[in-house]
């Protein structure tokens, strides 16, 4: 069994919240020891020097959008893992807002098999909660979980059928099953392109309340207090939202909140002249919604942050703004993006990389997510004061709508192991 010693690095350890100097020892494709010296005596080990840098779990991306099927000309299985890997990401758990949907075991397993065959990190499917995510009828849960449906989501459509959405929480209750919703109030939102605020009104463009979170959320609070189901709110954007999640979690719900890299690092003004690589759903929120985010992270209300990767066109992009197609790339971004936070002490690197690895990995009932003797060996090496000015056209993935293309960065992956094995190496 190969052995591989990381010397010389400086370990993040997100669950005991803690940076430490030492070295790691990978055999085969498990962590079989972790060192709290730089450079241990290991006899016949291959040896990577990680130089002072970074060493933390592999990141796991909760809310990826791939092509497959359907859309294979924005993003491929292999595309988007090689984006994965040259951003950190060990594990993508993807949506199923596919062309068809993911709605039936046929289905996943197309997906399964596509992924297994091409990506470079480990791949694991969600499935649709209705059948078509047309919110009328729910999927059959238990055979998609047997065929390794990993949660269930209709994306970014709201089940707008409260007692379809309660009938399907019941059943997923009863088999365990982790049910991802969008918290928003579909008649408010419907057509919006911004938060209402000063500045969509001055843009003229169609807005949506904060509030419509607050309503969307309360809904579905309130279905998982009646039903018992495990669920988890893909986006918490606003500050309105704050106090009931920490109800639910006071009051004892199964219940976990996520946020996107966008919303942690970007507000409405970003939007500027009409640019629609700022275009995101939900839409970028005022800039005390953004600070008010970063504190509930920090505090652990919201427990997980992921790329919500969705990639897009040139066709679909270049348009108004009011029409043009939502979403932006962001498995390669995330790390030297987020980052952001740690430069300017928002946030320590423990208490990303709980919200990066080792948080939806708990979620998803995965043993990864903290460097532990016995632990997979997924991991991240990375330099966190690398400048870099970030250029669009050099990203892995087909698509290339990121909102940060020429922006002045600070950090970059050097490294990315999955299982044992090097996948990403920077040159």
């Amino acid at each position: 069994m190969t052995k591989t010693l990381i010397s010389n690095a400086r370990l993040i350890d997100p669950e005991a919240g803690a940076v430490r100097d030492g070295a790691l020892l990978i055999r085969g494709k498990k962590i079989a020891e972790v060192f709290d010296t730089l450079t241990p005596d290991v006899a016949d080990a291959t040896r990577i020097d990680a130089g002072g840098k970074f060493l933390a779990p592999g990141i796991v991306d909760i809310g990826v959008k791939v092509g497959e099927p359907g859309e294979r000309h924005k993003e491929s299985f292999k595309t988007a893992g090689l984006a994965a890997a040259a951003g950190g990401v060990t594990t993508m758990v993807t949506r199923p807002d596919t062309a068809p949907a993911i709605d039936t075991p046929e289905t996943l397993e197309f997906i399964r098999r596509r992924a297994n065959e091409t990506a470079p990190v480990h791949v694991l499917p969600m499935a649709a909660l209705t059948k078509g995510r047309d919110g009328r009828e729910m999927t059959e849960i238990g055979f998609l979980m047997d065929a390794g449906a990993v949660a269930f989501s209709d994306g970014m459509r709201v089940v707008q059928d409260t007692k379809v959405l309660a009938r399907a929480m019941t059943y997923a209750r009863s088999l365990g099953a982790l049910i991802v919703g969008h918290p928003q109030e579909p008649q408010l939102s419907d057509g919006a392109v911004a938060t209402s605020g000063k500045f969509a009104s001055l843009r003229g463009l169609p807005a949506v309340p904060a509030m419509a979170e607050r309503l969307g959320l309360d809904r579905d609070l309130g279905l998982v207090e009646m039903t018992g189901a495990r669920y988890h709110a893909d986006q918490i954007t606003t500050r309105r939202a704050l106090p009931a999640l920490e109800r639910a979690k006071h009051n004892g719900l199964d219940v976990t909140a996520g946020i996107s890299m966008h919303h942690l690092t970007l507000n409405e003004m970003d939007v500027a002249d009409y640019r629609t690589f700022f275009k995101v759903t939900p839409p970028l929120r005022a800039e005390e919604d953004r600070q008010g985010v970063i504190e509930a992270l920090r505090s652990g209300l919201i427990d997980i942050i992921s790329s919500m990767h969705t990639p897009q066109d040139e066709e679909s992009k270049r348009l108004p703004f009011s029409e043009a197609a939502s979403g932006a790339v962001g498995l390669e971004t995330m790390l030297p993006v987020l980052l952001r936070l740690y430069h300017s002490g928002d946030l320590k690197l423990p208490t990303l990389f709980r919200a990066l690895s080792l948080n939806p990995a708990k979620r998803l009932g995965l043993p990864t997510g903290h460097l532990a003797k016995g632990a997979p060996a997924d991991l991240v090496l990375f330099d966190a004061d690398k400048p870099l000015i970030l250029d669009r056209f050099k990203l892995q993935s087909k698509s290339k709508n990121t909102p940060f293309d020429n922006a002045r960065l600070q950090g970059k992956v050097l490294r990315t192991i999955v299982s044992g094995q090097t996948v990403f190496e920077a040159t």
